[in-house]
């Protein structure tokens, strides 16, 4: 890979650990932008190919830093670089000799971001865990599901890529945009059970305001309400309303040839059952393409649910080019979308770089970073 990349973050220098989840996705979106990311990797760890997407855009170091000549290559590049990241359980990096400690001595400037589901402290901070266990801490799994089914997991994007990937990022330019004020880097503790939490901050405060009940399938968002929730259609498949607001709510019923009256409480949760068997009835008695001829770009808050295999084809992300291809892999184009500096999709590669030569590189193109400073 050659380091004439374009984005936002062109010139950043990032060395990643290699592991499962949050991290490796955040390595994926610093690439996009344009930094240039480097991963370690263990040596005998199984080779990419172009289908492991999500690993895109790094060039590859093997080291075994059980051995300390390796330990050494992967502090040199530290040496060079502007941010750290890593995804082990608490104490692995120290253990490793690659603990905060030694790193930012080092490297004062340094930004050392570590992510964990638990976080670096707390007493669930050693144990095993997974993106269900640490939304169900948060409350957040809680709340997901009918009302009288069991909690339902949101595949991992609430807890791993919601709740910890974004968190990360956020958490490393953040401390890379202090830095360069202060001269002086620090550490990053991003936990998932924290960003989960963090991300339920606006379904705290209806809590306080008594507009939602601590009970799944009972409330606005959570698939309670008939007038936020999915329908099946005639043939199969599913179509997603989204009516909240009053004037969106009336152009569904109009649109539907409901009487609206049948609809006059509808924000009386007691309702809830009868205006949703009248939706059911009636979003039967369509096929989804029906529906999206009937509803779709009004103002009715619509939309068919698509599976993953139908976003490409659909007008509005084929406009946009939301989906994209990579080597001949489908996969998401970057996001969010910068109108001078553009993020890009860059290969995944298989093959091994020399760490040694990585760092001079680095070195070269950045004198103030040495470690003499």
């Amino acid at each position: 890979m050659s380091n004439d990349q374009t984005g936002p973050l062109t010139g950043l220098r990032i060395v990643e650990f290699a592991g499962i989840g949050p991290v490796p996705f955040a390595a994926m979106l610093l690439s996009d932008m344009g930094a240039d990311v480097v991963r370690i990797v263990r040596p005998g760890a199984p080779a990419l190919d172009k289908r492991d997407i999500v690993e895109r855009g790094r060039r590859i170091v093997e080291l075994d830093l059980k051995v300390r000549a390796a330990v050494e290559s992967a502090l040199a590049l530290l040496d060079h670089a502007d941010a750290l990241v890593e995804g082990f359980r608490p104490g692995v990096m120290e253990r490793l000799g690659l603990g905060p400690d030694v790193v930012l001595a080092r490297s004062p400037r340094l930004v050392y971001g570590r992510m964990t589901g638990w976080g670096q402290d707390g007493p669930l901070a050693g144990a095993a865990g997974h993106d269900i266990d640490n939304i169900a801490l948060s409350g957040a799994l809680h709340a997901i599901g009918e009302r009288r089914g069991p909690p339902v997991p949101p595949l991992n994007l609430l807890g791993d890529f919601g709740g910890g990937t974004m968190y990360l990022v956020v958490g490393v330019l953040a401390a890379l945009f202090e830095s360069q004020r202060s001269g002086r880097g620090q550490v990053i503790d991003c936990a998932i059970v924290d960003g989960a939490a963090s991300l339920l901050t606006f379904i705290h405060a209806a809590l306080a305001h008594v507009t939602w009940r601590d009970r799944r399938g009972s409330n606005l968002l959570d698939g309670g309400a008939p007038f936020y929730t999915t329908y099946a259609c005639a043939g199969g498949g599913y179509i997603a309303v989204g009516a909240l607001e009053p004037q969106f709510h009336d152009v569904l019923i109009r649109k539907l040839g409901l009487d609206p009256d049948v609809f006059s409480d509808r924000l009386d949760p007691e309702s809830w059952p009868r205006l949703r068997k009248v939706l059911q009835e009636t979003f039967a008695q369509r096929t989804r393409r029906e529906w999206c001829d009937l509803l779709e770009g009004s103002d009715a808050c619509f939309a068919p649910v698509l599976a993953l295999g139908e976003v490409a084809s659909h007008p509005h992300m084929a406009a946009r080019g939301v989906m994209a291809s990579l080597d001949g892999v489908a996969c998401p184009a970057p996001a969010p979308r910068f109108s001078r500096t553009p993020s890009a999709l860059r290969p995944v590669q298989a093959e091994s770089h020399d760490p040694a030569a990585i760092a001079h590189g680095w070195s070269a193109r950045s004198p103030g970073k040495s470690r003499s400073d």
